[in-house]
């Protein structure tokens, strides 16, 4: 059991976590047709969205209502109705993501009455669906942001079962939560992954149907390219299963499981060999058939590579700092290959951290990494790409992980999860590993006068 160290200090010196409204945009940007809109200030989207395209290199569909000093003191409930009309009248989307941040909750926005108010007003617009989100800038982080997003989208889209109106399941078709820790690689990948059985996933949200880099045939569009279409979602209560990926978001799998009735399956994640085991178990059994040799290969390359880097990362001291799910998936997969985390700090408060396998886990910033880094000799550093000063302050080697990662093309698409994806995280961690190693200075003896060898002195004995 670890110890959860929460904060002392007086302000956060060099922040770690992005911020709830950031986690809430990206879930929605995982929906087809959709159009996240921020309820704050013109400048906090406009950060946010740069955060977005330097992260996923590419266009970001994401909307404020730009509230200015008049609306935040005299209320913006008008401005947000017109808001949500001028995004249907022009744009036409399918669902609209209202998020509230720091200001609007402290103004005391009532985002359903205003919500409610829109109604009213455009009743043409009935058809598109307006999910409000509270996402306080002040509180969690881009995890717990997703995950509250996730939960209000089930909630608005998911239509409740009764003993009435018990659906007919569909055969083959399974639910996928997937959290905020999964790149667009990862959900390709987990799609992939429940095809070799023969299943069909609904996943929420698909990320890698959206922000996978791709063109379209129309050039651009003002919404989302791709994602999970919103009559998919209506039917996920016909599923035969879920798959829920991740602490994160018990909640939102608590709220689908009492709506549909649907019997769910949770992982703590998917790195790592018995992570990995844990889900083609899980798959295995629900599509009730043997394992494809696919995976059967794949499993036995991971079996290889963890021979081949067991030398390598046994004993390496390495600091990690992520969200939660996160930091609990890569730490556990690195003591499970013998390193030793010397350093686990997250960026928000989350009970299951309590069960890692390491003395203490810090909630707080990059500054508490670098002091904790510094203090056990980390080797190698494990954060997004807001470490690489750290890195080269302590000369040590940075693996560069979750979110943003704004210095490394392709980082959006990479693999982390499944087979593959642990296999190759395993050969990275070596490598870096391996490319940072420090030969020991020679001993010396205090009664040493001062002469030198010969291959000290660049003068080799002949044989």
């Amino acid at each position: 059991m670890a110890d959860i160290v929460l904060p002392s200090k007086a302000l956060a010196v060099n922040p770690l976590k992005a911020s709830q409204p950031i986690g809430a945009s990206l879930a929605f940007l995982g929906l087809a047709r959709a159009m996240p809109l921020e309820h704050g200030a013109r400048g906090c989207t406009s950060f946010n969205k740069l955060f977005f395209m330097r992260h996923f290199h590419d266009p970001i569909a994401l909307q404020t209502t730009a509230m200015d000093q008049m609306t935040t003191v005299l209320g913006a409930d008008d401005a947000v109705v017109e808001a949500l009309a001028t995004i249907c009248d022009r744009n036409r989307p399918a669902v609209i993501g209202l998020i509230s941040t720091g200001l609007s909750e402290t103004q005391g926005a009532d985002i359903p009455r205003t919500v409610a108010a829109f109604r009213t007003a455009c009743p043409r617009h009935d058809r598109v669906a307006v999910i409000p989100v509270s996402a306080a800038d002040t509180l969690g982080c881009l995890e717990t942001g997703f995950s509250a997003a996730v939960e209000a989208i089930i909630a608005a889209l998911v239509p409740a079962t009764t003993a009435a109106t018990v659906p007919l399941r569909r055969s083959g078709q399974v639910n996928v939560l997937a959290p905020a820790m999964l790149t667009p690689g990862d959900v390709e990948a987990v799609r992939d992954w429940i095809g070799a059985f023969g299943l069909t996933p609904i996943i929420l949200p698909d990320i890698a149907d959206s922000l996978d880099g791709h063109l379209i045939p129309e050039g651009f569009s003002t919404l989302t390219y791709g994602g999970t279409p919103r009559e998919a979602i209506a039917t996920m209560g016909q599923s035969i299963a879920t798959l829920v990926i991740g602490p994160s978001l018990d909640r939102a799998a608590d709220l689908l499981r009492a709506r549909t009735g649907v019997p769910d399956h949770r992982f703590a994640g998917l790195i790592g060999l018995d992570a990995c085991d844990a889900f083609t178990r899980t798959l295995a059994e629900i599509a009730d058939a043997p394992v494809p040799p696919i995976l059967e290969r794949r499993r036995a390359q991971l079996l290889d590579a963890m021979v081949d880097c067991q030398f390598q990362l046994g004993g390496a001291r390495v600091a990690v700092a992520a969200d939660a799910d996160l930091l609990a998936a890569l730490t556990r997969f690195l003591s499970g290959m013998g390193a030793e985390v010397v350093a686990a700090v997250a960026s928000a408060r989350a009970g299951h951290l309590a069960e890692l396998p390491v003395d203490s886990v810090v909630v707080g910033d990059l500054e508490d990494l670098e002091w904790l880094a510094r203090e056990h000799g980390a080797e190698v550093i494990v954060t997004n790409s807001h470490g690489a000063e750290i890195a080269k302050r302590l000369g040590t080697a940075l693996l560069r992980a979750g979110f943003p990662i704004y210095d490394s093309h392709g980082a959006h698409a990479r693999t982390w999860t499944g087979y593959g994806g642990s296999r190759q995280l395993l050969f990275d961690v070596a490598n870096l590993l391996a490319g940072h190693y420090q030969e020991l200075r020679p001993y010396r003896s205090r009664f040493w006068q001062g002469t030198r060898r010969d291959d000290e002195a660049g003068r080799h004995t002949p044989c």
